[in-house]
């Protein structure tokens, strides 16, 4: 065997990409599918749709290879995913009773307000290290069982079936023989206990949500299954499934506490191992799962002390002994799950998509690739600052009543000045979340691992750097995501042998070392401090 065959399913778009035994990709195949709005607010795909695109693309990658490549070559299939979109089907004929609710839809973020001001935020995030809010799966399944007539009632005959994504591409994958998901995306559902890594029963019962629609638990990398053999014309392993995110963290080889990257997409996606345990924010970050590997590869369980940096320590998770959520003391018996790696997590919401702003909303530049050579024709921005809470801010203000402001301008201001100002923008929340994600690990960075497609522009990335005041690292395999995903099912079919070979596979393209100084660097954040109060502030008058 070969290959392994990664599947990474998108929020606007089905790929698979062919990994040979060096991690490089040798064949691609994509596909756009539709975004249905049907309503402000409202953002749905069609399920079917999902899963069409993507056994589409999977036979592409066979089809268009020169190489001939075919099924017989392939050791296994990956599996990563847009998380938290969910799925409400038929268990009997595998037809979705509606449209997949996307987890940018804000159809349920009413009733978030009703839980928080019922006081449910607090036991909400220490089970289940979430926010809570519309973003996630609980309210979006509620949602679904509460409006589609006669589903609650069938959900409670045990007739219906729930998942993420992943769960939808295994469930047809397999013909409907295997209900599953993994931690990584099960803990971006609001529904799974981090602590006991399984679904919650009272959270189960706050929502409304029968037990009998949820899927299995299994590791994000491990046997779970074999696709169906009329699909390919054999039965191919399926031995790894993971969210994307935490795809491209184990993709850019953060696989030891304090190890992050940063994802440069539509948004931005900063990730940070936090080793065994699970690390409580006080900053209004996210605390989720990044992997699990199969117990038979690590020693699952060990019992852990006070002095362990496994154990719970200040980071809260332990619950027997008599030991609190805000640390152990001494004599903590809890085991620690070595095979489960836990991970800080902060999303911006304005990445990439400043730039299309720029280009759409603006229209000073024709294409985003415009924008680096437009910004770099001016020094500095001449003390002007774009705050794009254009939808509100994520982490780590978490404020949906900011809004979108530019400031400082005089008129000397130009184009060049606002493209440059937008780039910053980006680099100085990605700053502003890495110093609330030190606060809360108590690690202090050494170093960021970038990817994703702004990842590619230089002038940002020496931003990153200069803000940050730590070396900012481009690897020369950007595919981070997908590769994240084939690693783990490369892993546990033997297609790679340990960690260690693939840890020599990933390279550096480009270091980008900070070249601001210190005081130059705490004046540039104070000003943009100062920003994002302005915008703040506008709409509280």
């Amino acid at each position: 065997m070969k290959y392994i065959l990664a599947l990474d399913q998108g929020t606007t778009s089905s790929r698979a990409i062919l990994f040979d035994a060096k991690g490089q990709s040798v064949q691609t195949a994509q596909q756009e599918f539709p975004q249905i709005f049907p309503q402000p607010g409202w953002i749905e795909h069609d399920a079917l749709n999902i899963w069409s695109s993507q056994l589409a693309v999977m036979h592409q990658v066979f089809d268009q290879s020169e190489a001939h490549i075919s099924a017989r070559d392939v050791a296994a299939i990956a599996i990563t995913n847009q998380r938290e979109t969910t799925v409400l089907w038929d268990r009997l004929t595998g037809q979705p009773l509606a449209n997949a609710i996307v987890w940018q839809d804000r159809r349920t973020a009413g009733y978030c307000d009703e839980l928080r001001q019922l006081g449910h935020q607090a036991m909400i995030q220490t089970k289940t290290g979430l926010i809570l809010d519309a973003y996630f799966s609980a309210t979006k399944l509620q949602w679904l069982l509460d409006n589609i007539p006669g589903a609650r009632a069938r959900a409670e005959k045990g007739e219906l079936a729930f998942g993420t994504i992943d769960t939808w591409l295994v469930w047809n994958l397999t013909a409907g023989r295997v209900h599953a998901t993994d931690p990584s995306n099960a803990s971006r559902t609001m529904l799974f206990n981090l602590h006991s890594l399984d679904w919650d029963d009272q959270l189960l019962t706050l929502f409304n949500i029968p037990r009998s629609l949820m899927p299995k638990i299994v590791p994000s990398s491990g046997l779970l299954g074999e696709t169906d053999a009329s699909l390919f014309g054999r039965a191919i392993p399926i031995a790894s499934m993971i969210g994307d995110q935490q795809g491209a963290t184990f993709g850019q080889i953060c696989l030891s506490p304090g190890m992050a990257k940063n994802t440069y997409g539509t948004g931005c996606f900063m990730l940070m191992n936090t080793g065994h345990a699970p690390v409580p924010s006080m900053n209004r970050l996210l605390t989720t799962i990044g992997w699990q590997y199969p117990d038979a590869s690590t020693p699952a369980v060990k019992a852990a002390s006070a002095s362990d940096s496994g154990c719970c320590g200040g980071a809260g998770g332990c619950t027997t002994g008599g030991c609190s959520n805000v640390g152990c003391g001494a004599g903590c018996s809890t085991p620690v799950r070595t095979d489960v790696t836990y991970c800080l997590e902060a999303s911006v919401f304005m990445g990439g998509a400043t730039i299309q702003w720029l280009r759409d909303g603006l229209g000073i530049i024709a294409s985003a690739s415009e924008v680096e050579a437009l910004a770099a024709s001016v020094a500095d921005v001449d003390d002007t600052y774009l705050v794009p809470a254009f939808t509100g801010m994520g982490a780590p203000i978490w404020d949906g009543h900011a809004r979108g402001t530019l400031i400082g301008m005089t008129r000397g201001t130009t184009k060049a000045h606002i493209a440059r100002a937008a780039l910053e923008a980006i680099a100085l929340q990605v700053a502003d979340v890495l110093a609330a994600m030190q606060k809360d690990s108590k690690i202090k960075l050494t170093e960021l691992r970038v990817d994703g497609g702004a990842s590619k522009n230089n002038l940002l990335m020496q931003m990153q750097a200069d803000f940050l005041g730590i070396p900012v690292v481009r690897p020369r395999i950007t595919e981070t995501t997908a590769l994240g995903a084939a690693y783990l099912a490369g892993l546990a079919v033997g297609f790679w042998k340990n960690i260690e070979e693939i840890t020599s596979q990933w390279a550096i393209d480009r270091c980008f070392e900070p070249a601001m100084t210190e005081t130059d660097r705490q004046v540039k954040l104070s000003r943009w401090h100062q920003a994002i109060e302005r915008a703040r502030g506008w709409t509280q008058h």
